[in-house]
């Protein structure tokens, strides 16, 4: 049984935009946002469904999931596989026109509800902190209190989610598990039996799709191919820059360790860098292990950085496996 990877957009917007699969939004949201009781979703219109060949000629940054439930808050989630030029821009303007659009006029000012904006990226956005969920709203900057929250912004950044599925706890670790790994997952977990997410791993049954679906998908495979294509290149750019560095530093000690430790460094560096962009910061005992490595280990490591799932796939896969 093979499934389709949530993360390319085409496959999110499949999975959690389509008319016949309320209940997996529903669930997700819920989830995310804690909602319960009272406040838990009882309706959800899905303001632009899923149709796959009214979708084929539109680029893949409109493939978001727009949704409002029965108090009238709207949400928009969206999946995003590459960082882009003044992305967070981009969030706040979509938002922005998302709450303005509520009405027409400005006597109508009372009907405006709350927009909340849901961001996964497949990417470490925020590098100056750890937790992969994180929420962002405008308070007063003396007492702290909220009084402008109709925009509310949540960020889920899969790279620093790291766990295993027997540790997930909640619902919302489940979801979180499902979109990083359901690619690779061969038959549905017992551990996963909520009746959303099974739904979910329906919907994303490569043998339940149509053959406009499977076209489509294929497409936007070969398109996020092609964009962790052009980061290898920069991987093997920045290399390069670090061998050039250990050559002029060699020439200028006059020494061939000179040399040799200058290409080392270099290594290191682009290592640490990616590192932190797939799993945001690193512990300190990693860093001393990374530094104190010979080029065979770093090589190793940097070739099975883009397919690992857990910095221990990449350090220590014999351990991961037989764990």
């Amino acid at each position: 049984m093979k499934f389709i990877d949530p993360r390319i957009d085409f496959a999110f917007k499949k999975i959690f935009g389509s008319e016949d699969a309320k209940d997996i939004l529903i669930s997700f949201l819920e989830s995310l946002l804690g909602l319960e009781g009272e406040r838990r979703i009882a309706e959800l219109t899905i303001l632009d469904p899923f149709l796959a060949p009214r979708i084929r000629e539109l680029k893949s940054s409109v493939l978001d999931v727009r949704c409002k439930d029965h108090r009238g808050i709207s949400y928009i989630v969206e999946m995003q596989i590459e960082k882009v030029a003044a992305f967070l821009k981009r969030i706040q303007y979509n938002s922005a026109k998302a709450y303005s659009q509520q009405i027409a006029r400005g006597v109508d000012y009372p009907r405006l509800k709350q927009v909340i904006a849901i961001t996964i990226t497949d990417f470490v956005l925020f590098e100056e902190f750890t937790h992969c969920v994180s929420t962002h709203e405008s308070r007063e900057t003396v007492t702290g209190k909220p009084y402008l929250l109709d925009i509310v912004y949540y960020f889920v950044e899969l790279p620093k989610f790291s766990k295993d599925l027997d540790h997930c706890e909640t619902v919302f670790d489940q979801w979180l598990y499902f979109l990083k790994n359901a690619e690779r997952i061969e038959e549905i977990p017992d551990q996963m039996g909520l009746p959303p997410i099974r739904h979910a791993f329906e919907k994303a049954k490569i043998a339940n799709m149509t053959p406009d679906e499977l076209e489509l998908y294929d497409k936007a495979g070969i398109a996020v191919a092609d964009a962790r294509g052009r980061v290898e290149l920069a991987w093997e750019e920045g290399q390069s820059k670090g061998r050039l560095e250990g050559r002029l530093e060699g020439l200028q000690e006059g020494r061939l360790e000179g040399l040799q430790e200058g290409e080392r460094k270099g290594k290191i560096h682009i290592l640490l860098q990616w590192l932190q962009k797939r799993f945001g910061a690193l512990p300190e005992a990693l860093r001393d292990r990374i530094d104190s490595a010979q080029p065979p280990d770093l090589e190793r490591w940097s070739e099975r950085i883009f397919d690992a799932r857990t910095l221990q796939e990449i350090f220590d896969p014999d351990d991961h496996q037989t764990g």
